[in-house]
């Protein structure tokens, strides 16, 4: 009779062990986003030069919100996480698979906003464009400069400004989301979340549904919101920077907003 006591007990003990696995997965993704080590970020800054979204009216808003946001994390105000490491550069180029050269985060850590502003509109001038919008390029270069800096397994923020849209259209003339490869991020980090800022509605759902993935993580934010920003009713008039709270929070509710994993094949 002590046996098959013995044996249900077991029994009761792996069932509820499978049965709050889930709930301790879920719990340990949970802290995962509430909180990384101070200064333990890496910050890629992508800039899409190419004409089609530097044609757009939304380019040079970009160029101004990409300024206060990095001031903003550079110096942990408002509660952003300050980046150990931070790198900027162009996507894509004048040919396919075209390396670009990553600015590090000396070149801005020093500067104001406007010396940051006009810092970026050194390294995208107005006149020069890419020809193509090459994600899959930049993803591969991203993964190259972790591995050679050291940066495997920090939480890495891929920021992307950019229309979403890449140079890759079918014979049909629509965009093939799925030939986006974010295979050279996977493993690079337990938490690596590629942010796409400035899409439209579409663009910004095909990311969110269609690009392949496994442990990297997508945010997209519309342009009509992201032009929000600057709203008087955020952004306040005759306030100092580091007192914008309402900019701030609103970074962090629509910018940085921490996500889940989701699979995508």
């Amino acid at each position: 009779m002590s046996f098959f006591k013995g044996i249900m007990i077991w029994l009761c003990m792996l069932f509820f062990l499978f049965a709050a696995t889930p709930v301790l997965g879920a719990d340990k993704e949970e802290a995962e986003e509430k909180e990384d080590p101070k200064g333990n970020l890496v910050l890629f800054v992508g800039m899409d030069i190419s004409g089609s979204f530097k044609n757009r009216k939304y380019f040079d808003d970009s160029i101004k919100f990409a300024a206060h946001y990095l001031y903003a994390h550079l110096h942990g105000i408002g509660g952003l996480k300050v980046p150990k490491a931070l790198f900027v550069g162009s996507i894509g180029g004048a040919s396919v698979n075209e390396a670009k050269t990553f600015f590090p985060i000396q070149t801005f850590q020093y500067k104001s906003i406007e010396e940051i502003e006009k810092e970026l509109r050194n390294i995208f001038p107005t006149k020069t464009t890419n020809k193509f919008t090459d994600f899959n390029a930049y993803f591969d270069q991203v993964a190259t400069f972790m591995r050679n800096r050291k940066l495997v397994m920090k939480p890495t923020d891929i920021v992307l400004f950019s229309d979403g849209i890449p140079d890759a259209p079918t014979p049909n003339g629509t965009t093939n989301y799925k030939m986006l490869d974010l295979k050279p991020l996977e493993n690079l980090s337990r938490k690596i979340t590629v942010r796409v800022l400035y899409t439209s509605a579409v663009t910004g759902a095909a990311w969110q549904s269609e690009v392949p993935r496994k442990r990297v993580r997508i945010w997209t934010q519309d342009d009509q919101v992201m032009a929000q920003w600057k709203s008087p009713d955020i952004f306040l008039k005759d306030v100092p920077f580091e007192k914008q709270d309402r900019f701030f929070k609103w970074i962090q509710e629509n910018v940085d907003f921490p996500i889940r994993v989701k699979k995508v094949n």
